[in-house]
């Protein structure tokens, strides 16, 4: 099967497209690099069922492929709030896009929506039938909100022109490859128990919240997109439910920290409590996550371990460790100028895994190209002679 994941280098993306290369499909990987990274798929690099392409979902696309996972969209509020209108581009316009490519080659269709949608609860733990109490017009409607609209967009294809859809409603998910300044909580702690900084808990630290960790969200999204009759959405995550303090004080105990626990204003809009009711997933799917939270924080603290460590010795001459440090301006500078040549670079299994950015990112990087089904190269001159295409032209 030839699978096509949007935010492939990110977080979620690069271990799902990990897991989906090691089923034996062919990948086909796009991201922007606005918060996914290269170096998250370094290893895939090289790999014959993989391919990795430059491009932002906001701009069509027009790929062969059997299925989509659409995890195109930053999920933190450090990021997602940094440009809110572009975050809303990519809930509304990304969608669309990928929604019409579904029903053009009559892919199924996954959009890893978010808890988000169900805003600040009065309703706890959060069912899928709950509608939610969220701010339309706060600092984080644009990803609240635009997740919504994602979901209505999602079910309208379904219902008008039969696209066939699955909703992940994805709870908080943490694991190696986070972010290190993305101001997610998991992080967050851990980057300042490692630093020796105080740990910063916004409120009173008795806000809840519930963490997954990577390995099983993967297998819940791969779950989800392969049941049958599952258009609704689903919520997944794990049910488990610890307040913001309890974490900050099992990160300090993991890591051997001395660092104090300073408290913050809590911001504007950020819910109280957090936790999903997992019911549905249990029913359609026979899943729910195996990992407990200090089992999965142990491999996450010895990544931030290796990235820390890398950072406290300069950036200079590390790529990892300049990725980090630039600012999110720059960042998006660089992915205007991609969108203003037209599209990205273009990676198979076939070339050098460390080969690098091409300046402008507009040229495909190497005239070769290989599947690993054998219409794979049909498939990708089909892509090849599609690209560039917008919808309605």
């Amino acid at each position: 099967m030839r699978i096509l994941v949007t935010g492939g280098a990110g977080f979620i993306g690069s271990h799902l497209s990990e897991r989906l290369v090691e089923q034996g499909h062919d990948v086909v990987c796009l991201d922007n690099y606005f918060t996914g990274s290269k170096h998250n798929v370094q290893k895939l690099l090289g790999h014959h069922h993989f391919e990795l392409i430059r491009h932002d979902v906001i701009n069509y696309i027009d790929i062969e492929c059997d299925q989509i996972y659409n995890l195109a969209c930053p999920a933190s509020p450090i990021h997602y709030q940094h440009d809110a209108v572009r975050t809303i581009h990519a809930n509304v316009l990304g969608v669309t896009n990928m929604l019409e490519l579904a029903k053009r080659t009559r892919a199924r269709i996954l959009q890893a929506s978010t808890s988000e949608v169900y805003g600040d609860p009065q309703v706890h733990p959060q069912p899928e039938s709950y509608w939610g109490h969220v701010n339309p017009i706060g600092p984080r409607s644009c990803y609240d909100e635009g997740k919504r609209v994602a979901e209505t967009l999602m079910m309208d294809y379904h219902r008008q022109h039969a696209v066939d859809i699955r909703i992940a409603r994805i709870f908080n998910t943490y694991g190696p490859r986070m972010a290190v300044h993305d101001g997610r909580v998991v992080s967050s702690f851990i980057v300042q128990a490692l630093q020796g900084k105080p740990i910063t808990v916004f409120g009173a630290g008795t806000q809840t919240r519930s963490f997954c960790f990577v390995s099983d969200m993967v297998g819940a999204l791969i779950a989800l997109m392969n049941a049958e009759g599952a258009s609704r959405p689903v919520n997944l995550g794990n049910p488990e439910e610890f307040t913001i303090r309890q974490l900050a004080e099992t990160v300090r105990e993991i890591t051997g920290s001395k660092s104090p626990i300073l408290t913050q204003p809590l911001p504007q809009d950020d819910p109280v409590q957090r936790q999903p009711d997992i019911g549905l997933a249990r029913k359609l799917l026979g899943w729910s996550p195996t990992v407990s939270l200090r089992e999965g924080l142990a491999p996450t603290i010895a990544y931030f371990e290796q990235l820390v460590y890398r950072m406290s010795r300069g950036s200079a001459g590390n790529p990892l460790a300049e990725r980090l440090s630039r600012s999110m301006p720059e960042r998006l500078a660089a992915i205007e100028v991609e969108n203003r040549n037209g599209g990205g670079e273009r990676i198979s299994g076939d070339e050098h895994a460390g080969g690098g950015e091409r300046a402008g990112g507009g040229e495909r990087a190497g005239s070769v190209e290989r599947a690993g089904s054998g219409d794979g190269d049909r498939r990708q001159a089909a892509d090849r002679r599609r690209a560039g295409r917008r919808i309605g032209s």
